[in-house]
């Protein structure tokens, strides 16, 4: 599972070096792609067939659905971690999440997520964000 928050940095040439926690999980190959509010997702491979198993089951017909499927594959890449622990992430990749220099990389259970210090920021602050919201949703989801 992945849990923990990390601060890291990106060089000019794309590459981030994963959390020595993080590698090991991934495996040797895993898959970045555009994620949701301004992130990418990585997810090991496993856990990509598993969401793609999913994704292949929603209706063909449904508008919300085809435009899903289409940014979640349209931005995926396949990855693999260098001698150095480092990935590249593409440049459409990284400028979807706004990926310059410091970054931030989460665990989130099933997936690692790769954030832009400054939108983690935002995205974290309290007028943005409020918990109690949250709590009642969770509550609401049955949680």
């Amino acid at each position: 599972m992945f849990i923990g928050e990390y601060s890291h940095t990106i060089d000019t040439k794309g590459r981030l070096s994963m959390p020595a926690r993080f590698r090991g999980l991934l495996g040797a190959h895993f898959i970045v792609t555009k994620g949701l509010d301004q992130s990418l997702f990585v997810y090991p491979e496993d856990e990509w067939k598993i969401l793609e198993e999913k994704l292949k089951k929603l209706p063909l017909t449904n508008q919300n659905a085809r435009a899903f499927v289409r940014f979640f594959f349209s931005g995926a890449t396949e990855c693999e971690l260098d001698q150095q622990g480092r990935i590249r992430i593409p440049l459409n990749l990284r400028e979807h999440a706004s990926l310059e220099k410091e970054v931030i990389v989460i665990g989130v259970g099933t997936r690692v997520e790769i954030w832009s210090q400054e939108v983690w920021s935002n995205y974290n602050n309290d007028d943005n964000l409020s918990y109690d919201e949250i709590a009642n949703k969770m509550q609401e989801l049955g949680i």
